[in-house]
């Protein structure tokens, strides 16, 4: 772990009453209100100062709620399209990449946009917080905090359904302070979350917290940042695949930052943000108009899942109903809820990696492929300004110039385990 550095300066908000109180620790809720809201980091400084490059995600840390510089991190790259631009007649179409494309500057490790909000995570994690950290992924984001904990020696459990184990990999042995539980096939992102939950009871263990912890969303929203600085002004469209869409909320929160730093314009960019067909939960409820998640089967849920491509696009309780979430952000900012068929995905991802010479992940092909269909059916005009954020990307790439080392789990839970012998043999894990 490299030398600490000044916390940066900032308060917390309640986006339900607007109360702002001090960041004690590891807050993912407001003291004392029971409606359920997202908490808003608010900087002192209200100009985004840039650092040097070298230091990675980092050079947003005054935008960023940390207290400490972590080894290893890269910044979001964002430049202006010409191959995919010329091909769909877009003049001025920006492409903010988070994966491995060294000649381009990006060197994320794990090809995803998830180390954003890993160095960020544990980067607000005080040298006094003396606990497990636990994650519950799809995939990506295990990947991205495993990299990030074993390189910094932070204890770290993860929670992954079985199924999608084939993420875990990496270009190095991982630390033995990284410990893996598993639902057990034929589960989903769901039963991972659940899994997580009850381990993250136990004493001496910390849940990171996902979309309420505001070191996550701000990690995310360095794309933004990444994009808004590039370009020299706010983009009109944001395009993204999501699966929770704390991404684009993230997005949303940077976006209000940098209007209030006055240097990028007053626009509110529309958030086009996309799901991967059949699973749909949260354009179902959009096109609904409806702030409450409608009623999905278990059973179907998970079997929708297994069709889908974009896995990482899995999840089904996302934070989209509470205060300051998707709803709230994209009732604020307008935009759509767009779909993409595994198939209409493939084809974007061939022709983004024709065109722009790399390849992306199934659901930054989903993202790109909405935003194909948006301009051929002229809900996007040739002249917009539009930001394309590809979450993940390089890994073919990644993996053909590195050797690849998988991390196997500890513990496999069926479905519906006990929970007092789940906490029990987690916690053994760590004795």
């Amino acid at each position: 772990m490299s030398a600490e550095f000044t916390k940066t300066n900032y308060r917390l908000q309640s986006v339900k009453t607007g109360k702002i109180f001090e960041d004690k620790g590891w807050m993912l809720d407001a003291p004392e209100e029971t409606e359920p809201t997202l908490i808003r980091a608010v900087y002192e400084n209200k100009k985004l100062n840039l650092g040097d490059d070298s230091m990675g995600i980092y050079k947003f840390s005054n935008w960023l709620p940390v207290g400490r510089i972590l080894n290893g991190s890269s910044a979001p790259v964002t430049y202006k399209s010409k191959g995919l631009a010329e091909k769909l007649g877009l003049e001025n179409l920006w492409i903010t990449f988070s994966g491995y494309w060294p000649e381009k500057g990006a060197d994320f490790k794990t090809c995803s946009f998830k180390e954003t909000e890993a160095y960020s995570v544990c980067g607000r994690m005080t040298p006094e917080m003396d606990k497990v950290l636990v994650v519950a992924s799809a995939g990506n984001t295990a990947r991205a905090f495993a990299k990030v904990c074993s390189d910094n020696n932070i204890p770290l459990l993860l929670s992954v359904p079985e199924d999608n184990l084939n993420a875990l990999w990496f270009d190095a042995p991982i630390n033995d302070c990284v410990k893996l539980i598993c639902s057990k096939s034929g589960s989903d992102y769901f039963d991972a979350i659940h899994l997580s939950n009850v381990v993250a009871g136990i004493e001496g263990f910390v849940a990171e917290g996902g979309a309420k912890n505001v070191a996550r969303r701000d990690g995310m929203g360095t794309t933004m940042l990444s994009a808004t600085t590039t370009i020299g002004e706010i983009p009109e469209y944001y395009f993204q695949a999501i699966g929770s869409g704390t991404g684009a909320i993230a997005a949303w929160e940077a976006n209000l930052r940098l209007i209030e730093d006055g240097r990028f314009g007053k626009r509110k960019m529309k958030l086009m943000v996309s799901q991967n067909s059949p699973f749909t939960p949260i354009h179902d409820a959009w096109k609904a108009n409806s702030r409450s998640m409608l009623p999905l089967d278990d059973e179907l849920a998970r079997k929708q899942v297994e069709v889908i491509d974009a896995k990482v696009l899995s999840n089904r309780k996302p934070p989209y109903p509470i205060s300051g979430g998707l709803f709230d952000a994209m009732k604020d900012a307008g935009g759509d809820v767009l779909l993409a068929t595994n198939m209409e995905a493939k084809t974007a991802a061939e022709l983004f990696e024709h065109t722009e010479g790399i390849d992306i992940h199934p659901a930054a092909a989903v993202a790109t492929s909405t935003l194909i269909n948006a301009v051929r059916d002229g809900k996007v005009k040739k002249d917009s300004l539009v930001m394309l954020n590809i979450t993940g990307g390089g890994e073919a790439k990644f993996k053909n110039e590195n050797k690849l080392y998988s991390l196997k789990p500890d513990i496999v839970f069926d479905i519906g385990h006990d929970a007092e012998d789940i906490k029990k043999r987690v916690a053994s894990l760590f004795e």
